[in-house]
C-alpha cells in the first residue's frame, strides 16, 4: 500500500486525477494480471448481488466474462463498456475505467465499474472512495462558493467531531468566527476559474482554535455537469517549523562563523559557495555578496582552478576524500591575482538530504615571512655552529673515550650485581626447600613414631601374654591375642605402603600401565578385599549399573584409588553404618562417589585435605599417616583424572572421582 505522501505525490502532480473522478463510480475491483479478484469493495459486490468476502479468489471472467485483459496489456488506463452479469445470472450494461496498479504480489489492475446516476449519488461514491485515501480532501462548488463533501481525515486534520461540523463550522464555510481563514481561501479557490490545477500553502484554524500549516492541491471534476473541484489538503506543520529552526540555526551559524578569525566557507557538492564569512571576504578581497553562488575554483590558482569540478566528481564516485579531515596548506588567488598561503582544513557535512563541505583557511602569510626569518637565523647559527664544531670535537672525543670506559664499568658492576642477586635467590629456594624437608622429617618422625608404636606394642603384649596362656581351654585367648597380632601387622603394612608408594611417586618411578579389562570385575574384586576392613556391623552398598564393556586403564592405580578410599570411608564411620560405592559409564568418562556417615571434615581443615602428612583436628586420635588422600590425588594427576568432595563435620563425606577412559 502506498504512504501517505506518496498519495499526496501522485495526486498533487496531476496523475490524470480528473479523468479519474470524472466517471460516477459504483464500484471498485482490485484483479491480478491473470484475472483473480483480489479485493472488492462494498459498491461492487451490492452492485453485483454478492457478498463483499465472497468476490476475493473468484475470476474476472464469472462478472464480467466479455472484458479481456490483455487488451489493457502496456496501457496505464483503458475505458470502455461492457455487460456484467450477477450473481442470480442477470445482466447489466456498465461503463468500466481499468488502471494499472501494484499489489505486494506483483503487478495488478484497479477496475472501476459505473453508471449515469445523479450529482447527489455521484457525491456520495466519491465520498465513499476518499475514505480509502489517508489524505484530506473536500469537494467545493465553485459558482455557489460552498463546500459540498470532505472526508473523514481533513475532519481529524481540522480537530473536528465529524465531517459535517467541520463544513459548517470550519474555515470552508462563512462562519463569523473565521473571516481571515475564508478570505484567504477563496482569494486562491477563485483563480481556478482561469487555471485548472493549483498549488499553493496557507496557515488555517482548528475548531478548537490551534493553527496548522497546510499545503493545499486543487483539481476541477469536469465530468460533473457542474463546476466541482477537489482540494488536497496535506499537513506541513511540522515542516514548516523545522524549515524555521533550519534557518534560525543558519542565522545563528552565520553569526557564530562571521566571529571567527579564520576564513570559513561552505560549498554544495557542486562547488558553489553558499556561506562565506567575514574573515574569508578579507582575505580574497571580495565582498561577500560577489562570493556568494560563485564556483569556489574562482579562488584557486592553476591547475587546481580547472580541476577542482573534477575533484568533487571523483569524491562523488569513490567516496574517497584526498583532503577531507586532513590539514594541508595550499595557495589561495586574491581578486587582485596575488596569491597567499594558508593552510585548510575541509570536512563533509550532511544536511537536511544534502552534503556540503566546510573549509576552514587560516592565513599562513606572517607565519611564512617569520619562518623565512628564521631560516635566515638558522644559516647564520649553523655558521657559527661550524666554527665552533671543530674546536668541540677534540672535546668530545675525550669525552667519548671516557664514556665508552664508564660503560665498560657499569656493564662490569651490574653483572656482578646480577650475579650476587641470582645467587641470593638460589640460596633463598635452598633454604626454602631445607626448611619444608626439616619440618617434612619432623612431622614424618613424630607421625611414624606415633604410628609405629601402637601395632609394635599391642603385638609385644600379645604375644607375651600368648605365652601365658598354656592350657587348652584358654585357646580363644589365644586367638584373640593372634588376632590383634594380626591386625597390628596389617596397620604395619598399610604404613610401610604408604610410605612406599609415596617414596615412588616422588622418584618419579611410577608409569602408566594400561591393560584391557571389565570394569564391573574390577568393582566386585575391590568389594570383596575390603570386606575384611568392615567394623562391627558395617556394610558397603553398591550401584554398578551399565559396567558390562571393557575399558583400558592402568588397573592395579585405578584399584589404589578405590581401596584407599574405602578404607579411609570404613575408618572414619561408626560401627553399624553404611558406605555407599558408586561406579558408573558415562560419555566416555568414569564416574565414581564413595560417601560415608562418619565423622566428616571440619571446614578449616577442607583445604589442607589433600596435602602429605595432614590430619584433621577431629582424626588425631584415630589411626592413619596423612598421605592417602595425597596419594589418590597424585594417582589421579597419572591417570588424567580429577577428584573433588562434599563433607559436613558429624554428617559424613563423600568423594567424587571424574576419569577419561579409553573404551577397548
Amino acid at each position: 500500500m502506498k504512504s501517505t505522501e506518496e498519495i499526496i505525490g501522485l495526486l498533487s502532480r496531476g496523475y490524470d486525477f480528473e479523468s479519474f473522478l470524472s466517471t460516477h463510480i459504483n464500484g471498485l475491483l482490485a484483479v491480478r494480471k491473470d484475472g483473480l479478484i483480489l479485493s472488492a469493495d462494498q459498491g461492487f459486490a451490492r452492485l453485483f448481488g454478492y457478498e463483499e468476502e465472497a468476490l476475493p479468489g473468484l475470476y474476472l471472467s464469472e462478472v464480467l466474462p466479455l472484458l479481456e485483459l490483455s487488451e489493457a496489456a502496456g496501457v496505464e488506463q483503458a475505458q470502455g463498456s461492457t455487460l456484467g452479469r450477477k450473481q442470480d445470472g442477470q445482466s447489466i450494461h456498465l461503463s468500466y475505467t481499468l488502471r494499472q496498479a501494484w499489489k505486494n504480489d506483483g503487478p495488478a489492475y484497479f477496475l472501476l465499474v459505473h453508471c449515469k446516476s445523479s450529482i447527489a449519488q455521484s457525491l456520495e461514491l466519491y465520498a465513499h472512495m476518499f475514505e480509502w485515501i489517508p489524505v484530506g480532501i473536500l469537494i467545493y462548488n465553485l459558482p455557489q462558493q460552498r463546500p459540498l463533501k470532505c472526508n473523514q481525515e481533513l475532519a481529524r486534520l481540522f480537530e473536528a467531531e465529524n465531517e459535517q461540523a467541520l463544513l459548517n463550522d470550519g474555515p470552508f464555510s462563512n462562519h463569523p468566527g473565521t473571516p481571515a481563514d475564508l478570505g484567504q481561501l477563496q482569494a486562491h479557490i477563485q483563480s481556478l476559474s482561469r487555471q485548472e490545477r493549483q498549488q499553493f500553502e496557507l496557515r488555517l484554524h482548528t475548531l478548537k482554535g490551534g493553527e496548522k500549516h497546510f499545503e493545499i492541491t486543487t483539481a476541477l471534476i469536469p465530468a460533473l455537469n457542474e463546476h466541482l473541484m477537489v482540494l488536497l489538503f496535506k499537513d506541513i506543520s511540522e515542516h514548516k517549523a523545522a524549515e524555521e529552526k533550519l534557518r534560525e540555526s543558519w542565522h545563528t551559524l552565520e553569526a557564530v562563523i562571521n566571529t571567527a578569525v579564520d576564513g570559513i566557507i561552505i560549498i554544495d557538492d557542486k562547488g558553489g559557495m553558499i556561506l562565506a564569512n567575514e574573515a574569508a571576504s578579507r582575505l580574497f578581497g571580495y565582498s561577500r555578496e560577489e562570493l556568494l553562488g560563485q564556483n569556489v575554483n574562482m579562488l584557486m590558482p592553476a591547475p587546481h582552478h580547472r580541476k577542482h569540478d573534477s575533484y568533487i566528481q571523483n569524491y562523488h564516485q569513490t567516496g574517497i576524500g584526498k583532503i577531507i579531515g586532513i590539514g594541508r596548506e595550499v595557495d589561495g588567488r586574491r581578486k587582485d591575482g596575488s596569491l597567499f598561503p594558508f593552510k585548510l582544513g575541509v570536512s563533509r557535512v550532511e544536511s537536511q538530504g544534502r552534503v556540503l563541505f566546510s573549509g576552514v583557511i587560516h592565513d599562513l602569510t606572517g607565519q611564512k615571512k617569520a619562518e623565512e626569518k628564521i631560516l635566515a637565523l638558522n644559516r647564520e647559527l649553523e655558521q657559527k655552529v661550524e666554527e665552533r664544531t671543530e674546536k668541540l670535537t677534540e672535546v668530545v672525543n675525550k669525552l667519548l673515550q671516557s664514556n665508552l670506559k664508564l660503560e665498560r664499568e657499569i656493564k662490569e658492576r651490574k653483572a656482578a650485581v646480577e650475579a650476587l642477586r641470582h645467587n641470593e635467590e638460589e640460596l633463598r629456594k635452598s633454604l626454602n626447600r631445607e626448611k619444608e624437608l626439616s619440618e617434612l622429617k619432623s612431622r614424618f618422625v613424630s607421625m611414624a613414631s606415633h604410628e609405629f608404636r601402637t601395632p609394635l606394642t599391642t603385638i609385644a603384649s600379645s604375644s607375651e601374654l600368648i605365652g601365658l596362656y598354656t592350657e587348652s581351654g584358654q585357646q580363644d585367648k589365644r586367638s584373640k591375642h593372634l588376632r590383634r597380632i594380626r591386625s597390628a601387622v596389617t596397620n604395619l603394612t598399610g604404613i610401610l605402603g604408604d610410605f612406599l608408594s609415596l617414596s615412588k611417586l616422588e622418584e618419579g618411578k611410577i608409569r602408566l600401565e594400561p591393560v584391557t579389562f571389565l570394569l564391573l570385575d574390577l568393582a566386585e574384586e575391590i568389594v570383596d578385599d575390603i570386606q575384611g576392613l568392615l567394623k562391627n556391623g558395617q556394610k558397603i552398598n553398591t550401584n554398578f549399573e551399565k559396567l558390562g564393556q571393557e575399558v583400558v586403564l592402568d588397573k592395579k592405580m585405578l584399584k589404589n584409588v578405590f581401596i584407599n578410599l574405602l578404607s579411609n570411608a570404613i575408618k572414619y564411620s561408626p560401627e553399624g553404618a553404611s558406605i555407599h560405592f558408586s561406579v558408573q559409564l558415562q560419555d566416555s568418562q568414569l564416574l565414581a562417589s564413595i560417601r560415608d556417615e562418619g565423622i566428616g571434615i571440619p571446614e578449616e581443615d577442607q583445604r589442607h585435605l589433600f596435602t602429605r602428612f595432614f590430619r584433621a583436628a577431629n582424626a588425631i586420635n584415630i589411626q592413619g599417616t596423612g598421605l592417602g588422600l595425597n596419594i589418590v590425588k597424585r594417582y589421579l594427576d597419572i591417570l588424567g583424572g580429577e577428584i573433588r568432595f562434599e563433607s559436613a563435620e558429624g554428617k559424613g563425606t563423600t568423594f567424587f572421582v571424574e576419569l577419561p577412559l579409553q573404551q577397548a
